[in-house]
């Protein structure tokens, strides 16, 4: 199984955090970044290739990550040079992904089955699955419906349920077949096309635990929720273990070879296996601000 992690964001809404660090590795408890537990809930799920898209200082996402091994992963990297939205960059590397694969963005907390997505995908026989959640807003006010200078109906302070997608996807290289290799496309278009098209995406229902680290208000929930959520997040860590040392970034990273493609590049870390799949990706995904 190969999943693709959009890495590449500048993180401009969690500032003044993300100033320094890309997104990704915003530290959550004292011992993991966002990206290091994601990438240990990959490896949990048997999945055995990640790509990492990588933009905005992306050179230090490589230099804490490496190839992967650290994890049982074989990491390969994409570099966007230009914003494509979130599936365009995807469309330059058609030929290097495998029919079905897992896309995600780099900066949530959930303990999502990331293979049961991806399972549940091949299975549904649909070109695209989107992991949703229920999300609810309640209304402050007393709500009326209004018709040609009247009201008929009223509701007091109404509750609206709806489902936002979590920025994870499964993805058929048959969902992006039409479009054109170097040209943005966006989440929005793609399912809208879908649906104009009558092949409309899967959903992936989820009630479980997700938080996306996308404000500082977020950020300091995972901070102060860490301690109780991470046997959830990370079940597969035995209490008897010593917690692992965090991964130290240099303040030097060596250069690393990259293939120029249109609109995007891509590079194999130096101790990457050569037939690691790559793809690129950006942040824009239609989730909930």
């Amino acid at each position: 199984m190969h999943a693709v992690i959009l890495a590449g964001g500048k993180g401009v809404r969690l500032r003044p955090y993300t100033t320094a660090l890309p997104k990704p590795l915003v530290p959550i408890g004292d011992q993991h970044a966002i990206l290091e537990i994601v990438m240990r809930q990959l490896a949990a799920s048997g999945f055995k290739t990640v790509t990492l898209a990588i933009g905005h200082l992306g050179h230090i996402i490589r230099a804490y990550v490496g190839n992967g091994s650290q994890w049982g992963l074989r990491v390969g990297y994409a570099v966007e040079d230009s914003p494509l939205g979130t599936m365009g960059p995807l469309l330059t590397m058609q030929d290097r992904l495998p029919e079905h694969f897992l896309v995600m963005n780099g900066d949530i907390l959930t303990d999502l089955d990331f293979a049961a997505v991806l399972r549940h995908h091949e299975a549904s026989g649909s070109p695209l699955t989107i992991a949703t959640y229920a999300r609810q807003v309640r209304i402050d006010f007393g709500v009326l419906t209004t018709e040609a200078g009247s009201v008929t109906g009223f509701q007091e302070k109404p509750s609206i349920d709806y489902r936002v997608s979590m920025g994870v996807y499964g993805v058929s290289r048959a969902a992006l077949a039409k479009y054109t290799p170097g040209l943005p496309l966006g989440f929005d278009e793609l399912v809208l096309d879908l649906l104009a098209a009558d092949t409309p995406p899967s959903s992936y229902d989820f009630d479980g635990y997700w938080l996306d680290i996308g404000r500082p208000d977020d950020y300091d929930r995972a901070n102060a929720e860490f301690s109780s959520i991470r046997p959830v997040l990370m079940p597969f860590e035995s209490a008897d273990t010593p917690a692992a040392t965090p991964t130290v970034v240099p303040a030097v990273v060596p250069a690393v070879a990259e293939l120029p493609i249109p609109a995007a590049r891509t590079a194999s870390d130096d101790s990457a296996q050569p037939d690691t799949p790559a793809a690129a990706g950006a942040e824009s995904d239609g989730r909930a601000a």
